[in-house]
């Protein structure tokens, strides 16, 4: 594509990928390149781009270079080449490490750094071609992960069935009991709340209910007191012909019953007469989101919060910082948002997943003030959700590294030399070679340097202190801890020194060090310490990763992520909890919302772990001992809050079911699906949720189209004329004839009109 100025260059820019069955370990590709501009671009000029496949520079077609500056971002150019000329085409071919297989595998934010130091253009993202042939949509020869097009869709759906309306749950997550006789109370926005000490805040969110409804009449009494169920959290919620009595175990637990008051009231303002006794099943029902990667307006953030509470989670994971992003403003270090909360071209971080050359205009950069985050923090404390903040250390953390790189040099240039020491996260003279997961080779703090622990010290100083003006407890700060690379700190003389001052040979020992410092930092202000679950296993003799039982207990909060065939799996989570530590259980396989839905082109998201639906996360046996579930939203791919809610939605909706309601041997996923498509996905619409729509499945056998969803009720429409289908269209109920029919297209539509990806099913050539 092309995205310029009227001033600047005119490069349009494809993308393919050729093949990934080249070889086990790599695919190639190729880059077409166009100057469509009126101008020559003068020799020297450089393509910076990123791509989360490290690409092979031996492997670049003769007279082009493609080097890695680090992390995501690549720089092609063509070394003694001459001025690029309108209308001159480049096409290059390269090969890279792993496959692609999917739009989100594609390289994106493209922009131009003409020679001679002139101003960065941006380009925007390529044309990337279909995914067609079977070397383009498998990741080797033996993948036999089939794609999920329509025909696989169908089979999918085969066995799911529109239930009558007595079978369809009206509550989500499916409470313990719930029982309704017939008959109506009806609620308007005039009815009176009758209410005990300590729930204002209650009264609050169900006047805004009541404000709702059509004007009447009612009663409802809310109060605190003994329930059927155990645990603080839980309710009972009694309407008959007199009025509602809803009583919590705690405020907390009348809230979660207002919940469950939301879900059954109509529009209209009526009510069923019954009884429901509920509880959760785990004390822990979280949901994460990285906001390092891309940032998420405060915004984005309420309005997540306010989901999280309406299917009852009640745990925020606030993944604020990492490589690519800190977005927490900290008063003291200003450099950390100055430098580190911005990318692009310049005195900043550079650009990551496609953010391209500019600042403050994406995604990319952004951060939070003391104001925004204490309202954040007050948001989620109205709705009964602990904020749990996280600061990625020591690995993870070159956002943090490079802004106090930036503040030392600006100390040092005024002659403060102490002053330039007091914070620094790095060693000058390190020599380490490692390389990141995500391909950074700078990436980790020098653990063994005071100006790490002040820095620590400092940062938990202040976010306390954000909590106590919001006057929400700060329990639990989560530190990371994962995916240090092999090979950090090695080749840091000071790292050196300190090791052989305290006699240690491993730098584990001086890891383990580290972490034992943090957890004394956070001790000392009253915080618990939290980690994924690297912080809390170590190496056995036979080199397999078991927990650590030196670290053990419940002031030790471990985040288990890692079951996806990776080395040191069994059953970690498992293991870790009869250990003694508090275990949250937060897996790739079901629980990572930043993976695509499915092996689909179209489909936005990472795979490494393998395709998580929202049946995954519906079906979740969890480990025995663990406190709860996590379903984690990382950020690379979440450019908008529209990507955010098509990731998390309505994936959240089935660890909310699996995180709240009683324990079962199978889990009915025919009723679940039907909740969805009847109540819950309309009821998100009316909160103007852009939820992923399951494109249809969908075959042609004798003539006769047949067709199916995700999700029972939900609107599936078509055409056999060849145009785009919307509300208007057909709407599909029994199987349609087709014969003499070119191509049928089918798509699943919600309550406002909104389409999913169109199926395109052309019946002359299968």
């Amino acid at each position: 594509m092309t995205d310029r100025s009227d001033s600047g260059p005119a490069i349009h820019i494809a993308w393919e990928c050729l093949s990934n069955f080249i070889r086990d370990d790599a695919f190639a590709a190729r880059l077409v390149l166009r100057n469509d501009g009126a101008a020559p671009i003068a020799s020297g000029w450089t393509l910076c781009f990123n791509t989360c496949r490290k690409i092979l520079a031996e492997t670049v077609s003769a007279g082009y270079a493609i080097a890695h500056v680090n992390g995501d971002l690549f720089a092609l150019s063509m070394p003694g080449g001459g001025a690029w000329l309108p209308g001159q085409t480049h096409t290059l071919d390269y090969e890279a490490l792993h496959w692609a297989i999917s739009i989100t595998d594609a390289p994106l934010g493209f922009y131009l750094l003409p020679a001679q130091g002139g101003a960065a253009v941006d380009l925007g993202d390529p044309v990337i071609a279909p995914f067609v042939r079977p070397e383009q949509r498998h990741r080797n020869r033996g993948d036999a992960v089939p794609t999920a097009d329509a025909a696989w869709r169908f089979t999918q759906n085969a066995a799911l069935s529109t239930l009558p309306e007595a079978g369809v749950g009206r509550i989500t997550p499916r409470p313990r009991s719930a029982r309704f006789t017939g008959g109506q109370y009806r609620l308007g926005r005039d009815a009176s709340i009758v209410h005990g000490a300590g729930l204002d805040n209650e009264v609050r969110f169900l006047r805004a209910l009541l404000a709702d409804l059509p004007p009447g009449k009612g009663a409802v009494t809310l109060a605190i007191g003994p329930v059927t169920e155990p645990g603080h959290e839980a309710y009972s919620l009694d309407i008959n012909d007199q009025g509602v009595v809803l009583r919590g175990a705690s405020a907390h637990g009348v809230f979660n019953g207002l919940q469950s008051l939301a879900q059954l009231v109509s529009s209209d303002g009526a009510l069923p007469l019954g009884a429901v006794q509920d509880a959760p099943r785990y004390a822990y029902r979280g949901m994460m989101l990285d906001v390092a990667r891309h940032f998420s307006s405060v915004d984005t953030v309420l309005r997540l919060l306010d989901c999280m509470a309406a299917y009852k989670l009640n745990r925020f994971h606030f993944h604020l910082t990492d490589d690519e992003g800190w977005r927490l403003a900290i008063g003291a270090l200003p450099e950390l948002t100055a430098v580190g909360a911005q990318r692009g071209v310049g005195d900043c971080l550079p650009p990551s997943f496609g953010s391209g050359a500019a600042v403050d205009t994406s995604s990319g950069s952004g951060f939070y003030t003391a104001d925004q985050f204490v309202t954040i923090l007050r948001h989620a404390k109205a709705r009964h959700i602990d904020v749990i903040p996280e600061f990625n250390l020591p690995g993870h953390a070159r956002a943090a590294v490079e802004a106090m790189r930036v503040r030392h040099a600006r100390l040092v240039a005024t002659g403060d030399l102490a002053g330039a020491d007091e914070y620094l996260l790095s060693d000058p003279a390190d020599t380490s070679a490692y390389e990141s997961v995500q391909l950074w080779h700078d990436n980790v703090m020098c653990i063994a340097l005071p100006s790490v622990d002040r820095f620590i010290d400092t940062v938990v100083t202040a976010v306390a202190a954000l909590y106590r003006e919001a006057e929400v407890p700060l329990k639990v700060l989560h530190t990371g801890g994962d995916e240090v690379p092999g090979g950090a700190w090695v080749g840091s003389p000071v790292c050196q020194a300190s090791m052989r001052a305290h006699g240690w040979t491993d730098v584990r020992e001086l890891r383990d060090d580290f972490q034992a410092r943090c957890r004394a930092i956070l001790a000392r202000h009253g915080i618990a310490f939290a980690g994924w679950e690297e912080t809390a296993l170590t190496p056995r003799a036979d080199g397999v990763l078991a927990p650590d039982w030196r670290q053990a207990g419940r002031d030790f909060h471990v985040y288990v992520w890692n079951n996806g065939g990776l080395p040191h799996e069994r059953d970690c989570a498992t293991e870790l909890a009869a250990a003694g530590f508090d275990v949250v259980l937060a897996n790739a396989t079901s629980l990572y919302f930043d993976f695509a839905h499915a092996k689909h082109p179209l489909e936005p998201g990472y795979y490494w772990a393998g395709f998580v639906g929202t049946r995954d996360a519906f079906d979740l046996a969890p480990s025995a001992g663990v406190t709860g579930l996590q379903g984690q939203l990382w950020g690379e791919n979440v450019c908008s809050r529209a990507r955010l809610e098509y990731l998390a939605m309505p994936r959240l909706l089935g660890l909310a079911e699996r995180a709240w309601s009683p324990q079962d041997a199978n889990p009915d996923w025919n009723e679940f699906a039907n909740r969805l498509g009847r109540r819950e996905l309309p009821r998100l619409d009316r909160h103007g949720w852009h939820y992923r729509l399951p494109p249809p499945g969908a075959l042609v056998e004798n003539g006769m189209l047949q067709a199916n969803t995700a999700f029972p009720g939900l609107g599936l429409h078509y055409t056999v004329d060849g145009a785009d289908p919307d509300v208007t269209s057909p709407r599909y109920a029994d199987p349609v004839s087709v014969h003499g029919v070119a191509i049928v297209k089918l798509a699943s539509i919600d309550t406002h009109g909104r389409v999913s990806r169109i199926v395109t099913l052309h019946l002359e050539s299968p």
